[in-house]
């Protein structure tokens, strides 16, 4: 899957709806498996901080489809007048992509449509500290 066919996949997922006073799915995430599988996920956002990224939530059912690896991951968003966003993971989504497999360093991460990195590149100091001694 190349870059616009991941950004349009997770486009398709996107769902904002008001739950009482909750935003939910107005952010949604593809990922694409070191095997080929894409998985899918959207954020729950809640007042108490509980709540988790839509990368987050893709990740989740990745795993559950027993894979681990990510080869790339995107986020969008759209606004209020309908404009759509690529969104940079975030630094507990960065974080939580690096431990769940070594290899995952490798992800490419969207960026926007002409723009992806590795995920090593958006975490300079990634590798595990060495002792002191």
């Amino acid at each position: 899957m190349n870059d616009d066919e991941l950004i349009a996949s997770a486009t398709t997922h996107l769902n904002p709806r008001h739950v009482g006073d909750r935003l939910i799915g107005d952010v949604a995430s593809t990922l694409v498996t070191d095997r080929g599988e894409a998985y899918h996920g959207v954020c729950i956002d809640t007042p108490s901080g509980t709540g988790f990224c839509a990368e987050h939530s893709a990740i989740a059912a990745m795993v559950t489809g027993g894979e681990e690896r990510i080869a790339a991951i995107v986020a969008v968003w759209r606004d209020e007048n309908d404009a759509l966003y690529v969104l940079p993971p975030c630094g507990r989504c960065r974080e939580f992509i690096r431990q769940l497999h070594p290899d995952n360093l490798d992800t490419r991460v969207v960026l926007g449509r002409d723009r992806a990195v590795p995920l090593r590149e958006l975490l300079p100091a990634h590798e595990w500290p060495a002792p002191l001694d």
